[in-house]
């Protein structure tokens, strides 16, 4: 696509747009605010998803209707409200997870539209395709496990969730302000002549997401997406798992979280002393959304599996008895579950802001 306007007027560059070297002096093509306000609508209304689906798989109601796309025999709009709303806890799940996955479809749908017709930027538009495919496909899949009774689609359910989510903050990262080329500069303590001015906190220069070094949030993304997977092999156990693998499997995860929450705090140092308040800020968020992940794990653990024997000498914890969950405790298992997914949607936005500023700086007169 051939570049129309400047990189400063021109909200909607593409990398290729940012390369290159004629600019057109008519004025900027009007920028629909559309792709951007859906995109965050998506991110807004997917993770209420992912919550209310791990309510699903907390209660074992992932079987209350047993079948799809309607409930029980219903148009999936259609099923009458007093018997969702006032019908057993399970169907209310259930059918309201069916339902908020519906309109997250709709959604989808007219960002797809909107990216068309108001974004110039083909990539972009793929990427809405790439969005509604993938809700499409976590449709199918979640009506899959349904009709055929799979615990293991179930699990693959699970883990594609925050993948779609992650998707969901890429397309409200690309399509905001802060993909301009100049509002990058800005954040990143540059003059408009390019030059380079160092962090007078720490000497360090805003250059320094240069070097190569600099890939903490994809090993950060890779690391928090290996806790979903080995989360789902706890949270949906076959009954052919043995209890060795069982024991390894929840090892495994017990250390991955340590060293992520340990990996979040050297991003976070590092991030903050290039000065860019865009991505020291999600590196701090990140620090603490882990130790309240830990946090939740533990509970977790708990609620599922009882006191750990080394916690056995803790006043109460002789008389506490694992029993149905209780609302506290559905909270607790699911919001771990979800916190989860939080982790890797913000892991995702700092990759995607540390490469479009990365790139941003590399076209600059050394």
């Amino acid at each position: 696509m051939t570049a129309t306007t400047s990189d400063s007027t021109n909200a909607y560059s593409t990398p290729a747009d940012d390369g290159a070297s004629t600019a057109s002096t008519a004025s900027p093509a009007p920028v629909s605010p559309w792709p951007r306000r859906l995109a965050c609508t998506l991110v807004v209304l997917v993770w209420p998803l992912i919550w209310v689906g791990g309510l699903v798989t907390t209660y074992d109601a992932g079987m209350s209707v047993p079948d799809w796309p309607g409930t029980y025999g219903y148009n999936l709009f259609l099923y009458p409200l007093s018997t969702w709303l006032l019908g057993p806890f399970d169907l209310f799940i259930e059918h309201g997870h069916r339902l908020l996955g519906a309109i997250v479809g709709f959604v989808a749908i007219g960002f797809l539209i909107a990216a068309w017709r108001g974004d110039q930027r083909r990539w972009v538009t793929v990427l809405a395709a790439g969005v509604l495919l993938a809700v499409i496909g976590q449709g199918v899949l979640g009506g899959m496990r349904v009709t055929m009774s799979a615990r293991v689609l179930a699990m693959v359910h699970g883990c594609t969730g925050p993948l779609f989510f992650a998707l969901c903050v890429v397309a409200a990262c690309v399509t905001g302000r802060r993909w301009q080329r100049d509002r990058v500069l800005a954040a990143a303590n540059h003059t408009q002549q390019g030059q380079i001015t160092a962090n007078p906190s720490t000497g360090l220069p805003a250059d320094a997401l240069r070097s190569p070094w600099m890939l903490w949030p994809t090993l950060l993304f890779g690391v928090a997406y290996l806790q979903i997977l080995l989360g789902a092999q706890l949270r949906h156990a076959l009954p052919t798992s043995s209890p060795s693998m069982f024991a390894h499997t929840a090892m495994t995860h017990v250390a991955t979280g340590i060293f992520l929450w340990l990996l979040t705090w050297v991003a976070w140092s590092v991030m903050r002393g290039c000065g860019d308040l865009t991505l020291s800020r999600p590196a701090a968020a990140l620090v603490c959304l882990v130790a309240v992940q830990l946090l939740l794990g533990m509970g977790t653990w708990i609620v599922n599996y009882g006191y750990p024997s080394i916690l056995e000498s803790l006043p109460g914890s002789a008389s506490y008895r694992l029993a149905s969950k209780n609302l506290l405790d559905a909270w607790i298992v699911t919001g771990h579950v979800a916190t989860g997914s939080l982790i890797l949607a913000v892991s995702t936005l700092l990759a995607v802001r540390l490469r479009r500023r990365r790139w941003v700086l590399t076209q600059l007169p050394h």
